[in-house]
């Protein structure tokens, strides 16, 4: 290998995708770039140019991507070194959108599509990367109209972020593809196409695909001259069709398409080509479904501007984890992807906030409390958060409190706009009561956990379940703390948590009945909130601070993580754990179906076999409940 191709290795190898790939096979994609020296202010390519046959690295220096919108160019992103950039002629076929531009003398390498794509289609980390990248740029590019041209520069991938769920997502695509026979002359089927407006259609024979032309063998094959409009069809098809199954991941369609190198996959029944065809997925379904990717999702909250913008990503959010639940995805995977959206979607709000109302006048923390706090949240339910600034002097203190009042009324309103429910309790930082400094907070903290009384329940089921979603993590720490030196043999205090926990209605009757509402708005449902999941939680809560468990407020994991500390009552923590997540699923499945917070279920619309299950799911509690009162010496209260 020469030294240019070598020393441009050890460069790429620093930087994703390509941390990605060996050395060897950078060696090889090295050995083919083409470095390229721009001046300031040169354009590499520019709107409706041509796509070329390469992407390009930024070695050195800067580089503007651009969009027009109302006759002013807007900056889309500024790509530094090691950023990737001009990636649509990797996945599209239409012209450039943007403009690419040095801001500075700069060095770019050029890296040829095909030299890069077989490396494409065996590593799906490469995938992944490239096409959220370009997901997330051309989104913005094409959607310009509807955000009034402001784009925010963010287009590189951060590949710490949750891109799983592409492995689970649907394809939205067409499922009534035109098909055609053999025979059929080109110039009808050119005709079909435009008549239709479509760029595909598919060969078949007996009902079976046998083929498929599209826009480019149009273009190609007869608009070159190499085949009369009066030839059969059959001598421009491509062949074989590539097929997939109906439920075919968003990762898997782009793995095939790379690496069969074409734009168009085959829906079939049963995945292969000699079953009825169910549809076709384009290059350009992906490219949506890939603008609802996690990483994508988190990058437009970043730069959304208003509600209505977070309310659309939160909205595709419940979209995303409806599928999953179709598609059976473990429910644990699916709900830590969706809270780290929705905390981002928290985060944002705080950050709006903050833009309208100028910088805060001390350091402060916005914490994130229930079901948000513990990362359970799938559904949409009610906000519960607290504030917690730094002490101030003492005659700064009103006007620094008023200041983190407002900021949390905007940003309380703004979520409810998004469409969380204010608290009807009013647990929320907008709360005089829930917005204080340090030293006030650990007052309360304090009474709370050594004075235990009537007010300590509000305390015991919220302030110790919280999310750092903005700020000083310092004053998170000294919160968290306080609390764990508070529970140092506190008996009193995990007298009182306990019995709390006893407290708790039983699910069932002695004859294993569903015990039901009977209240007119809910009568004979079952709620499967303070029946099932609340008795879990807080008792997940008290085993977690007595054998201070630090930093884990999921319930799933809590419980994961008591049958290690308490070995000799795994068998009944593993068994709530899974219990947890039954219970979740019949929740979220629930509030999907009704469009609510999922808490009211009816039991008489439940088929038998999910009775069973979830008469199954509540079965551990009562061992939970027994191992309570021996390890906290309790009784049941009435």
């Amino acid at each position: 290998m020469n030294t240019i191709a070598e020393r441009i290795a050890d460069f790429l190898k620093e930087y994703p995708p390509f941390n990605n790939l060996t050395f060897n096979e950078l060696s090889e994609i090295a050995s083919s770039i083409r470095v390229i020296p721009l001046e300031k202010h040169q354009t590499l390519f520019q709107i409706n140019d041509s796509l070329h046959e390469c992407f390009y690295v930024v070695a050195s220096g800067t580089i503007n991507l651009s969009v027009i919108y109302d006759a002013e160019e807007t900056l889309l992103n500024k790509c530094h070194q090691g950023d990737i950039f001009g990636l649509r002629p990797f996945f599209a076929k239409n012209n450039y959108m943007m403009t690419s531009k040095a801001r500075e003398e700069s060095i770019i390498y050029a890296i040829p599509i095909a030299t890069f794509r077989p490396f494409v289609a065996n590593n799906s980390l490469v995938l992944n990367f490239l096409l959220e990248s370009f997901a997330a740029t051309s989104r913005y590019a094409s959607d310009k109209d509807n955000n009034g041209g402001k784009l925010i520069s963010d287009n590189v991938f951060y590949p710490d972020q949750q891109s799983d769920i592409q492995y689970f997502q649907s394809l939205t695509y067409n499922n009534s593809p035109i098909t055609t026979t053999a025979q059929t002359i080109i110039k009808d089927i050119a005709q079909l196409m435009t008549e239709e407006t479509v760029n595909n259609v598919l060969v078949c024979e007996n009902n079976l695909p046998i083929g498929i032309v599209t826009d480019r063998d149009m273009r190609s094959k007869v608009a070159t001259g190499r085949y009369l409009i009066t030839d059969t069809i059959d001598k421009i098809m491509d062949s074989p069709v590539i097929t997939v199954v109906e439920n075919v991941s968003l990762a898997e369609a782009q793995l095939l398409m790379l690496k069969h190198n074409v734009t168009h996959l085959c829906v079939t029944l049963d995945g292969t080509s000699q079953s009825v065809v169910k549809g076709i997925i384009s290059e350009h379904d992906l490219i949506i479904a890939q603008a609802s990717n996690p990483g994508v999702m988190i990058k437009e909250i970043k730069r959304a501007l208003a509600p209505k913008d977070l309310k659309q990503i939160r909205e595709r959010l419940t979209d995303l984890i409806q599928n999953a639940i179709y598609k059976n995805i473990p429910l644990y995977h699916v709900a830590n992807i969706a809270s780290e959206i929705n905390l981002a979607i928290i985060k944002r709000s705080v950050e709006l906030s903050i833009l309208d109302l100028g910088s805060p006048p001390a350091r402060f923390v916005w914490l994130s409390l229930g079901s948000q706090g513990r990362k359970e949240q799938l559904l949409y339910t009610d906000q519960d958060s607290m504030l917690v600034f730094e002490d101030v002097e003492a005659n700064k203190y009103r006007d620094v409190k008023d200041y983190f009042i407002k900021l949390a009324k905007k940003t309380t309103a703004t979520l409810e706009k998004v469409g969380y429910p204010l608290c009807p309790q009013n647990h929320m930082a907008s709360n005089l009561q829930w917005c204080k400094s340090l030293s006030d907070w650990i007052k309360q903290y304090n009474s709370c956990m050594n004075t235990p009384g009537e007010n300590s329940n509000d305390m015991s089921s919220i302030f110790f379940d919280y999310e750092l979603v903005f700020g000083d993590d310092k004053l998170e720490e000294a919160l968290g703390n306080v609390v764990l030196q508070n529970a140092k043999n506190n008996s009193l205090f995990f007298d009182y948590l306990g019995n709390e926990v006893l407290r708790y209605n039983a699910p069932l009757t002695f004859f294993k009945k569903f015990i039901t509402e009977e209240d007119a708005l809910n009568k004979n449902k079952f709620d499967i909130k303070s029946r099932a999941l609340m008795p879990l939680i807080d008792s997940a809560r008290l085993f977690a601070l007595h054998f201070n468990l630090k930093g884990i407020n999921n319930t799933y994991l809590r419980f994961k993580q008591l049958a290690i500390v308490d070995a000799k009552n795994e068998e009944i923590y593993l068994n709530c754990a899974d219990a947890f997540i039954t219970l979740s699923k019949f929740r979220t499945v629930e509030g999907l179906k009704n469009d609510d917070s999922g808490q009211y279920i009816s039991i008489a619309d439940m088929s038998k076999l999910d009775k069973e299950k979830l008469k199954a799911a509540l079965a551990p509690m009562k061992e939970l409940e027994e191992l309570i009162k021996g390890k906290f010496k309790l009784t049941q209260f009435s």
